[in-house]
């Protein structure tokens, strides 16, 4: 049996590795001999996929950044196109990475049309949707989706698609991070010394744009807790050397972390200053208070506020799974390093606040669904690979 996966960025390579491991533990299960074919990145190569192309670094933030991706994403597009000519799989299946997988979907639909496609984490159209076309194209192109939010569910059942709800998947990994105190002896990190993680960027744009205010709301911290401790995990190793040197500018008490120790980081923070992404959920599940901040260039803000106006209820998924304002969000002009600072000290230095935002993280857990996401996605999956 084979199966093509297409995702991209970091965060899509971290949900496709966490899938290809349940379809292989699966498939071993059920005596199949299966071969999964991927666009992703490392991740999703340990975990046994084989690779096609990396698509990990591609990712952007942004109209007018996205610019410089477009030739790179159409290469690997080509070559993606005449893999699956040659070698037409059982079944495809989509993770996020939303212009890039109906392009792929568009192909098969086309050229295969005896290749299912399944979306597994669907464009949150239920989110940021313009208008109805995107949304009429992923109901017209896929088979099946895969959701892993209840809104989510929600929303393309009401357009007509045909949907499963299976929870989401980093309820699984949750039950896989090392405990607070395990984290901190790991680190050496003293009972009372505060720690921090620090989480800037997962693609380059974020490092122009995010890194600056969030490394100098880290410096005041600093002066106001000369103790304090960072820790910066890195999304991508060739961020390391923006990083690093930054820490040295801003005089940072920081220590850069190796991608696969991240969840150590996480785990022994008492303090999360981050981007937007999936990482906020990784981090909720964790139990640790957070601020999140989003930001682009102007000139994409103002094309998104002014020509397209672009108006969303929240940024972060743990206050989209809810609906509220779980987490503070910091979004453009208010990302400043004044209020990233203001926020992260009254979340380090007032109890009631860290409560209450423990007390929704709980709410938030139990609307994710139960532990067990990924094989019962892959036990979906491998049954409709092997009705064809």
């Amino acid at each position: 049996m084979r199966i093509f996966i297409c995702t991209g960025e970091v965060s899509g390579d971290l949900q496709g590795a966490i899938l290809v491991e349940s379809l292989f533990q699966q498939a071993a299960r059920q005596g199949i001999d299966l071969q999964i074919v991927a666009l992703g990145g490392a991740q999703m190569a340990r975990a046994g996929a084989e690779l096609l192309a990396d698509t990990t670094a591609i990712g952007s933030v942004g109209l007018w950044e996205s610019l410089p991706f477009v030739w790179p994403t159409l290469q690997i597009q080509r070559r993606a196109k005449r893999y699956l000519r040659e070698n037409p799989p059982d079944l495809v299946v989509a993770i996020d990475y939303m212009g890039p997988n109906l392009a792929i979907a568009n192909f098969v639909k086309r050229h295969l049309p005896q290749v299912k496609v399944i979306y597994y984490i669907a464009p949150q159209e239920w989110v940021w949707s313009l208008g109805d076309r995107t949304t009429s194209e992923i109901v017209r192109l896929c088979d099946r989706i895969l959701a892993i939010f209840p809104e989510e569910a929600r929303y393309y059942r009401e357009k007509g698609a045909s949907v499963t709800w299976v929870g989401h998947p980093l309820l699984d990994r949750q039950s896989q991070w090392p405990a607070r105190d395990r984290a901190r002896e790991k680190w050496a990190i003293a009972p009372e010394t505060p720690a921090i993680v620090l989480l800037p960027a997962s693609r380059i744009q974020e490092i122009r744009y995010l890194l600056p205010p969030l490394f100098e709301a880290a410096r005041r911290i600093q002066a106001a807790l000369p103790e304090v401790r960072f820790y910066v995990p890195l999304s991508l190793g060739t961020y390391r050397e923006a990083i690093e040197g930054a820490i040295a500018r801003y005089g940072l008490q920081a220590t850069v972390v190796d991608r696969e120790d991240t969840p150590w980081a996480i785990a022994c923070a008492d303090l999360a200053l981050t981007k937007s992404g999936t990482v906020n959920l990784e981090i909720a599940l964790a139990g640790v208070p957070q601020v999140v901040l989003y930001r682009v260039s102007p000139l994409t803000a103002w094309i998104a506020r002014h020509l397209l106006r672009f108006s969303i209820p929240f940024m972060s998924p743990p206050n989209l799974v809810l609906m509220k304002s779980v987490v503070p969000e910091l979004l453009q002009e208010e990302a400043t390093p004044e209020n990233i600072a203001r926020e992260g000290l009254q979340l380090l230095r007032d109890r009631e606040t860290r409560e209450a935002m423990f007390a929704d993280y709980a709410r938030m857990k139990e609307a994710l669904g139960e532990v067990g996401v990924c094989d019962r996605a892959a036990k979906f999956l491998l049954q409709w690979a092997g009705d064809r």
